[in-house]
């Protein structure tokens, strides 16, 4: 019977890019392992991992100085690592955290045939490797998963109780769901994600384009339904299923959620922070308690009998001045205030430009289709 589920994964779920856009070779001068076609970098390892199914996958662990988290990101259909190696570069230097990406089995220069058990092996090996090579903390990963991705990482993230948290990009709720209005879980379908999500103990980040034509934004608003520790979804207007890395708000929104994890002690601080973003009205920024009418007009008369009777001309004298130099001492603040804002906006602006203009260089709209052009199903 598991045959045969594997067997119709294939079908329909599994379409590996061909020919690969990377190659893996050693480098002469070091031994060390790295990757065609891209930049070499001094903060990224290449990896080739063994899974317990018997195949070998290939992966790349980039460093970030400043982390304290690592996310382990499962990419979607039709990509390999050589079309999300950039990405993850620009993904760890903006979210300030370690990454670690990686290729199913039969995907890129990894081993075997892609199939729902095999990538349950490959994320596997992929965390065990976080934990035994670079000495990760299981509270201390973050998983990501985009669209087909979502599969292996739910999987995954059931199974571990001290996860940090988990983001689901274009999610699905199960691979017979994508193309049928199915309303119960079949044995034969595979990724049955709104089964899994239920066992989630992390927070829940879900992103999805409400104009997704591949993978409905029904089954990421279903799967945050479901979700025991919600996290502000993010509903990206307009953007359809390969896109949404190009929307300024993904990355702004991600690195509020990255964020809101690293000042949590623990991700039930994190499931309280993000139940009140989403059910709680905003309170005035002004929580000061402030004093009644009487009491405040009380306070002027008390003031007005303490203070020396003089000429009215004197006091109005006075006022004036005090007024010119207020607004002289404010008109400084103010334009102070307005430059270093003005410069910190312009630098978050610059840095979200950059990462959109990177994104649009990659193609990254022509990757992670479920069926590819021409393709019958």
């Amino acid at each position: 019977m598991g045959a045969v589920t594997s067997s119709m994964a294939a079908k329909f779920a599994f379409f590996p890019p061909n020919p690969p856009s990377y190659g893996v070779v050693v480098e002469e001068s070091t031994g060390k392992l790295k990757l065609t076609e891209v930049a070499a970098k001094e903060n990224v390892d290449i990896l080739k991992l063994p899974t317990k199914k018997g195949t070998e996958i290939v992966a790349v662990y980039i460093r970030n100085p400043a982390a304290m988290l690592t996310v382990l990101y499962s990419h979607g259909n039709a990509a390999d690592l050589g079309q999300m190696y950039e990405l993850f570069i620009e993904l760890s230097h903006l979210l300030r955290v370690n990454l670690m990406g990686y290729d199913y089995s039969g995907y890129g220069r990894s081993t075997g045939k892609p199939s729902e058990q095999n990538t349950y092996a490959d994320i596997e090996a992929a965390y065990r490797c976080l934990e035994e090579t670079y000495g990760v903390k299981e509270e201390d990963v973050i998983l990501y998963g985009q669209s087909v991705g979502s599969g292996p990482t739910l999987d995954l993230a059931s199974r571990l109780s001290r996860l940090r948290a988990v983001v689901l990009h274009s999610p699905i709720l199960s691979g017979l769901r994508v193309m049928y209005a199915v309303k119960r879980t079949y044995w034969f379908d595979i990724y049955k994600n709104i089964d899994k999500i239920p066992l989630v103990e992390c927070p829940v980040l879900i992103i999805h384009g409400t104009a997704d034509d591949v993978v409905d934004c029904s089954h990421g608003k279903q799967l945050f339904e479901l979700s025991k520790q919600k996290y502000e979804p993010l509903w990206v207007k307009t953007g359809n299923h390969c896109d949404l890395e190009l929307f300024p708000e993904y990355i702004i929104h991600l690195k509020k959620f990255i964020s809101a994890i690293e000042k949590s002690t623990s991700f039930r601080n994190v499931s309280a922070l993000c139940m009140n973003q989403i059910d709680k009205p905003r309170s005035s920024t002004d929580c000061r308690p402030r004093p009644s009418t009487d009491q405040r007009e009380k306070s002027r008369l008390s003031t007005e009998k303490i203070e020396p009777r003089t000429s009215t001309d004197q006091r109005d004298k006075s006022r004036a001045s005090i007024d010119r130099k207020e607004k002289s001492s404010k008109s400084v603040d103010l334009s102070d205030k307005a430059n270093d804002n003005t410069e910190q906006s312009e630098k978050a602006r610059k840095s979200i430009d950059r990462f959109g203009n990177m994104m649009r260089s990659a193609v990254l709209c022509n990757i992670d289709c479920f069926k590819p052009v021409g393709a019958n199903v």
